[in-house]
């Protein structure tokens, strides 16, 4: 079944849509974050190499350690603490991704094997470990107590959200209320963090630390929607993993929630069929995408997901006008109407 999802309002130009002026920008510090991952990630134990750069060489665009190259940038912090922060934030994140592959069985990744089909379960988490470790290295040698309260506190918060949503799923009954407090934890709390460090270390006042945290956690949220509707209306290649993963894996997610709200009935009985009682048919990805366009929940994900971008730009406003501030706006517009 092809599903139309509309990603991107009429007022949306092709250009508005990239990071192109973020890359840019942060061009030259983020050779220098990257020369830092590399040289981070070595070891004498084989494998820890190998599978720490089967993912973060595997393509993905480093957004977040960007934003907090960029946000240190906008705040006009001129030490290089920033860099190793920003290799910090791409840590975690590479290793929140390795273990959430081994909890959620995933075979995919950014488009390739995911690196417990290559190396198992055990070696994913373990390195994934190391990571951290790597990462929590990294925020002591930047020296900044509150940088380091804030990334370690956002460790603590994903974890809780990653417990939180194996709470939630299969639980069909999932408000939406809590399904946005897993994703504020799961996901948006990264985003929030690393937007939030660069400032910190520029010592700028506590307005401009909240507000780039808000910038930060309100992309957050509208990234997460994007990829819950991408998982039911967007292709593999888009994805980077296989279509329809959260409906096998009996995934909570807000176009469930929408659609299950608004259901009939026998919809809902649907609903408890596939993801509570996991009882999976030959078409029933096909028919939970059928309601899901019925009932516009994925158009509606969408929605809220430009709402919760708007917030994001909102929190700028305080910042004047620069070059700078128009390139992590872009950002914005490229995670509402990522097409890959």
């Amino acid at each position: 079944m092809a599903v139309i999802v509309p990603f991107e309002s009429q007022a949306d130009s092709s250009a508005r849509a990239t990071i192109d002026r973020l890359v840019k920008l942060c061009a030259a510090d983020m050779e220098r974050v990257n020369a830092t991952i590399l040289s981070r990630t070595g070891s004498e134990v084989t494998m820890i190499p190998e599978v720490a750069n089967h993912l973060i060489n595997s393509g993905g665009k480093r957004l977040r350690p960007m934003l907090t190259v960029a946000m240190a940038n906008l705040t006009s912090y001129d030490g290089d603490g920033h860099l190793k922060l920003a290799a910090a934030v791409e840590f975690m994140h590479t290793a929140t991704l390795l273990h959430d592959d081994v909890v959620d069985e995933s075979d995919m990744r950014r488009g390739k094997l995911a690196a417990r089909m290559v190396w198992g379960n055990e070696a994913s988490v373990l390195v994934g470990d190391f990571l951290l470790g790597q990462a929590f290295k990294m925020m002591v040698e930047v020296g900044s107590l509150r940088a380091l309260e804030i990334l370690s506190s956002a460790a603590a918060v994903i974890a809780e959200g990653e417990v939180m949503q194996l709470a939630a799923a299969k639980n069909t009954s999932t408000t939406e209320d809590e399904y946005l407090a897993v994703i504020r934890a799961k996901t948006a709390e990264l985003f929030g963090a690393a937007c939030e460090v660069g400032p910190v270390v520029a010592n700028r006042p506590k307005a401009e630390q909240a507000a780039c945290r808000s910038f930060g956690m309100n992309l957050g949220i509208a990234f997460q929607l994007v990829d819950d509707a991408l998982d039911y209306g967007g292709t593999a290649q888009k994805l980077g993993k296989n279509t329809g993963d959260d409906f096998r894996e009996g995934k909570i997610t807000l176009p469930v929630v929408l659609a299950f709200r608004r259901g009939s009935d026998s919809e809902r009985e649907f609903w408890k069929r596939t993801l509570e009682a996991s009882e999976v048919n030959g078409g029933d990805l096909d028919h939970a995408i059928g309601l899901m366009t019925k009932h516009r929940a994925l158009e509606d994900t969408i929605s809220r997901a430009r709402h919760y971008g708007a917030m994001a730009k909102d929190a700028l406003a305080l910042f004047p006008a620069s070059p700078t501030k128009e390139a992590i706006e872009d950002a914005v517009a490229f995670c509402i109407a990522r097409t890959h």
